[in-house]
């Protein structure tokens, strides 16, 4: 639903000022034919998205936003009721608002890579063991039907490190139960995970507040 939605809004408004003003210019009569024309177009496409599946989701990209996209997609997943099972990978020891959060919910299921930013750890070999170590977790809930989301939060740094075996993830992936839903996050996915996933977005940095020395604030970034 959410991707027709997000088609037929990018095929009806041009993301360019001269037609969003055009718009914001029209009469009345016309500005009715529009939205008829529209909502004919979204109900057709509605109607012809019949499918329902498990999907994979990848937020990539190098803008802020992937974790906290995921984030939001657990709370709406826990709103229905839903199991949900997170895993991160790089920020393992960093608590978060969000880790406090789910960490009551007994409907959540995590595994945090221990050694957290690799660059703090400076130690490749324990790094890879860690990730490893989290992987194992990842695929046993990649493998259990009643979990009906997982989240694989920064996995792909573990990928282009060659921390963690592509061909094995694919795999897991692939051979998921058939309605669970997949989420991964990281900047620089592979071209592999790209291809698995069945929607793909790319976060741009415009602007980054930590570029003008404001350091991470709980709520925000924490």
């Amino acid at each position: 639903m959410q991707q027709v939605l997000q088609e037929t809004l990018k095929y009806h408004f041009h993301a360019s000022s001269n037609s969003m003003l055009w718009f914001a210019n029209m009469s009345d009569s016309n500005y009715k034919k529009r939205m008829q024309r529209k909502k004919e177009h979204i109900d057709s496409r509605i109607e012809e998205a019949n499918i329902d599946k498990g999907i994979i989701v990848l937020l990539t990209g190098n803008g802020k936003g992937k974790s906290s996209s995921a984030m939001g997609m657990i709370c709406r997943a826990l709103g229905y009721g839903m199991k949900v099972a997170l895993v991160r990978f790089l920020k393992g020891e960093q608590q978060t608002g969000e880790d406090l959060f789910l960490d009551s919910n007994p409907n959540v299921v995590s595994a945090h890579m221990e050694s957290g930013f690799t660059w703090n750890t400076q130690d490749q070999e324990l790094d890879k063991k860690r990730a490893n170590e989290t992987w194992l977790e990842a695929e046993r809930f990649l493998a259990d039907p009643e979990i009906n989301l997982v989240v694989l939060d920064e996995i792909t740094y573990m990928i282009n490190y060659k921390y963690l075996d592509e061909k094995s993830i694919l795999k897991a992936l692939s051979n998921r139960p058939e309605g669970q839903h997949v989420v991964i996050t990281g900047r620089a996915a592979s071209e592999g995970i790209i291809k698995a996933s069945d929607t793909v977005s790319e976060v741009k940095d415009v602007k980054h507040a930590f570029r003008a020395n404001i350091r991470a604030q709980k709520g925000i970034d924490l």
